[in-house]
């Protein structure tokens, strides 16, 4: 099975299918690229190490090479040890590296708004003949239902240009909304 999903959360599909009923068994072996796919936050990481140990899943991480070493019987504790210090460290790193990567990605998103940048698509305007629709709406004499039709729009649009006219005459009548 292959995990196509960011390893910033363990709650993802692909994984949750291998911890499950019909995924991972005593005996079976584990093997991921790197440590961050599994979690990028430390806590979780031992959580799930811890979980892998418990049912007797071998977890091997192509780029922690001591993982993938074959020891004799009765040698293995060698590895795990090693291995414990080797993920402590690297769970430590990738949770930092995901904390930096948010940070500068708020630090970015607030210099964008700060200099003009818009987010999300370009504002499509007003459908021909909003503005009549709504105002007879408002007194009453269409329904919303007959709006979306007319227009071609969603309620979900319809709701977006409401708050959207609204706002825009109660600053053009001096009020904040």
């Amino acid at each position: 099975m292959v995990d196509k999903v960011s390893g910033k959360s363990l709650d993802r599909p692909g994984y949750q299918a291998l911890k499950g009923a019909l995924g991972l068994r005593k005996g079976d072996t584990l093997v991921i690229k790197s440590l961050d796919r599994l979690s990028r936050n430390k806590q979780e990481m031992k959580q799930e190490i811890q979980w892998f140990q418990e049912n007797g899943i071998q977890l091997k991480i192509i780029d922690l090479p001591t993982t993938m070493i074959q020891l004799a019987e009765g040698q293995e504790w060698i590895r795990d040890m090693v291995n414990n210090i080797l993920l402590e460290v690297l769970s430590s790193i990738a949770e930092e590296e995901r904390r930096l990567i948010s940070q500068r990605q708020r630090e970015g998103i607030r210099a964008a708004k700060a200099s003009g940048k818009k987010f999300g698509p370009p504002d499509k305007g007003y459908p021909a003949e909003w503005e009549s629709y709504y105002i007879r709406y408002k007194k009453g004499e269409l329904k919303r239902g007959y709006i979306l039709n007319k227009l071609g729009i969603s309620v979900d649009r319809f709701k977006y240009l409401q708050k959207k006219y609204l706002k825009e005459q109660g600053e053009k009548a001096g009020i904040n909304l």
